[in-house]
């Protein structure tokens, strides 16, 4: 019988560091040996007009999960700006269909930081639409689970950022060592 899976969802409005604390926590684990996959949900349901009303980045990760579990991946970074409320944890967590372990980390900054970050990265007509979207999800976003680790990302380094989620998630531990 394989290992349960394990599954880290992180979550966050734009500007929070999604993407570059993802990225840090793939280049932790795999400098560290830790058999993982980084899923950048965002991109999973990305075509105009908008599929998401069928589903399709759960029938994507779906599919994309098999082929993991297919080469012995147990082990999946997701993020997603909603990857933390219920209803969107329950739709993954299903997609996956193997009942992993969840632990799901709630990135947290100021609307300052946001701004700045996301002002830093848009170029063009997007930025105002990622403003505007960034501060309406802050708001379902604070009423994530109470079980949601919050991790506040304002003036901290993606590598320190990283650090802390990776000792919450326990995957350098020894015994979590063992595929």
């Amino acid at each position: 019988m394989s290992a349960r899976s394990e599954a880290l969802f992180v979550g966050g409005r734009s500007g929070a560091g999604k993407s570059s604390v993802g990225n840090e926590l793939h280049a932790q684990l795999s400098a560290a040996g830790v058999r993982h996959c980084l899923i950048d949900g965002d991109v999973l349901d990305m075509a105009h007009p908008s599929p998401w009303e069928h589903g399709l980045a759960e029938r994507n990760l779906a599919a994309m999960w098999a082929n993991y579990r297919a080469l012995a991946y147990r082990r999946m970074i997701y993020t997603n700006t909603a990857a933390v409320l219920e209803d969107a944890m329950d739709r993954l967590t299903a997609a996956m269909d193997d009942a992993p372990k969840v632990t799901a980390v709630l990135l947290t900054c100021t609307d300052e930081t946001a701004r700045r970050r996301l002002s830093q990265r848009e170029i063009g007509s997007a930025l105002d639409r990622h403003l505007e979207r960034s501060a309406e999800m802050a708001r379902p976003l604070n009423r994530a689970p109470s079980w949601v680790h919050r991790v506040p990302t304002d003036d901290r380094s993606v590598t320190e950022i990283a650090t802390e989620i990776i000792g919450l998630v326990g995957w350098l531990s020894p015994e979590s060592q063992v595929d």
